[in-house]
């Protein structure tokens, strides 16, 4: 990875919006969305994401309607998701969908795969949760067969088998990128350098710094299944405006409730004015002026040896024009900032690999 390669994506789970302190219904936060990714594009990103939820406040539930949507008031921007929850969705159902919008989108379609943090879609499609684990494997390795083998015989414990199968449209040879989204489990790091995937780290608390084992061991183990480099991309949430004062006061009273709400259901930590500022400065959190955020990414980018950062920008009722700021600022103002101090310092993968048999044989 070069300064000038280094890439920046937006990440939408389609979180519901406000304008003038008007809560847009869904259908006008769905629009909203496809207005976004025109803008991002227009700002000069490279990727926009959306989500999979199944949560009042979010529309990301059809994602590939979604993006295929955005395709058709874009040109450039690649399309994708910032998670596909594969453990319950259907491989043979995610290759037509995804098969379709990199054909209708000029081959501009990727994809994030994810075994789901939130975890409501397991009741809602008829999945056990203690199945968490062998789902997510059996499916990712016959979605895999589908991207890379000209016709798939293959039978597993979770759906019916196949036999010949040829799945139409044909994606292009090979598949489209495909990526393995990571909140911490060293498996998970495993598994995708076994397929010789990317790896996105899903960060959204604490120091990023401390995922460098992670990166370390997808080094190594890259280099023993015997597969070539991969990119690194990182996931975190953050707000930009034209100032930090700004951007501090005005993420904080969005934030703080959804975190609230969060460390009730799931066991989070409660979100203290205090906990907010040492995020901001030191911890998972992008939120600032250009030039903070900017600093902040170029910093955890050579820690972590990374080639892509994208930005969950979006969050419960935050209003629209705070919205469409930040991806102004990010696309205009913070990627250059960011790609003129790599260059400086750029960020280096080492060339000797210890072993990791003992992670790889498990």
């Amino acid at each position: 990875m070069t300064a000038s390669t280094f890439e920046f994506g937006l990440d939408s789970f389609g979180e519901v919006a406000t304008d003038n302190g008007r809560v847009l219904d869904d259908a006008e936060t769905v629009r909203l969305l496809v207005e976004e990714a025109a803008l991002a594009e227009a700002s000069g990103l490279d990727v926009f994401s959306v989500g999979e939820h199944y949560r009042s406040g979010h529309v990301d539930s059809a994602t590939p309607v979604l993006l295929s949507a955005i395709a058709a008031v874009t040109e450039r921007i690649r399309l994708g998701t910032s998670v596909t929850v594969l453990s319950t969705n259907d491989p043979v159902r995610i290759y037509h969908d995804f098969s379709t919008l990199d054909a209708v989108s000029g081959g501009r379609a990727q994809l994030v795969l994810g075994r789901a943090s939130a975890t409501e879609s397991f009741p809602l499609f008829g999945y056990d949760i203690a199945d968490y684990e062998a789902l997510f494997d059996e499916k990712l390795e016959l979605f895999m067969r589908l991207q890379r083998e000209e016709t798939v015989t293959w039978s597993g414990a979770f759906r019916a088998p196949l036999v010949e199968q040829r799945p139409r449209p044909r994606m292009r040879p090979g598949g489209i990128p495909t990526w393995i989204g990571v909140g911490g489990s060293p498996h998970s790091v495993v598994r995708a350098a076994r397929y010789g995937l990317p790896l996105m780290l899903a960060i959204i608390g604490g120091r990023p710094e401390r995922f460098a084992g992670h990166v370390d061991l997808y080094h190594r183990a890259l280099q023993q299944s015997g597969r070539d480099p991969q990119p690194i991309g990182q996931h975190s949430l953050g707000l930009i405006a034209d100032t930090d004062e700004e951007a501090t006061g005005t993420w904080w009273q969005y934030w703080e409730p959804v975190v609230t709400q969060l460390a009730a259901e799931r066991g989070f930590y409660k979100p203290t004015r205090e906990r907010y500022l040492a995020e901001i400065d030191s911890g998972a959190l992008f939120v600032g002026s250009p030039e903070t955020v900017a600093r902040k990414i170029a910093q955890v980018a050579r820690a972590l040896r990374l080639s892509r950062f994208d930005l969950k920008y979006d969050v419960m009722h935050l209003p629209r024009q705070a919205r469409a700021r930040t991806i102004e600022l990010l696309g205009r103002e913070v990627a250059p900032r960011v790609r003129e101090l790599l260059s400086k310092e750029p960020t280096h993968v080492p060339k000797v690999i210890p072993a990791v048999r003992d992670i790889l044989a498990d």
